[in-house]
């Protein structure tokens, strides 16, 4: 019993401290919690505009509603899906590789940025390397 006291004795403020740190916590979280309930929203959708390309500006002209859900992926400006079937093999313009076209390393690169080769050889005498993620 004696031990309890001078213990409760030394340390008493820092007891009291972390107490009342664990209480106001708890009253803070559990009133955060409750305001939480209150407010009903719908989730956040983030769509990119549709652009005209007749006014040639790039401003959007209109927005497809965040209700339609049958939303299908284009394809970049410009971009030519069969350009990589085209190829021997393709490379970056950024890089010093040099890829088939059916790995999933080409398939990553912009087609803005693609460069192609007829033969491993061609891409060899410029200075690639052939990658050797995918043979």
């Amino acid at each position: 019993m004696l031990n309890l006291r001078e213990f409760w004795v030394k340390y008493e403020y820092k007891i009291v401290l972390a107490i009342g740190f664990m209480l106001i916590a708890a009253i803070s979280f559990e009133f955060g919690h409750i305001q939480g309930k209150s407010v009903k929203s719908s989730p956040i959708v983030v769509e990119k505009p549709a652009v005209s390309s007749e006014n040639g500006s790039g401003c959007p002209v209109s927005a497809k509603p965040a209700s339609d859900t049958n939303i299908t992926p284009k394809a970049p400006a410009g971009a030519d899906l069969g350009s990589l079937q085209k190829c021997a093999y393709v490379g970056s313009k950024n890089s010093d590789k040099f890829y088939p076209p059916t790995c999933s390393y080409a398939k990553r690169i912009k087609p803005e940025n693609i460069v192609c080769f007829a033969t491993a050889q061609e891409a060899l005498a410029q200075g690639r390397t052939q990658s050797a993620g995918c043979k």
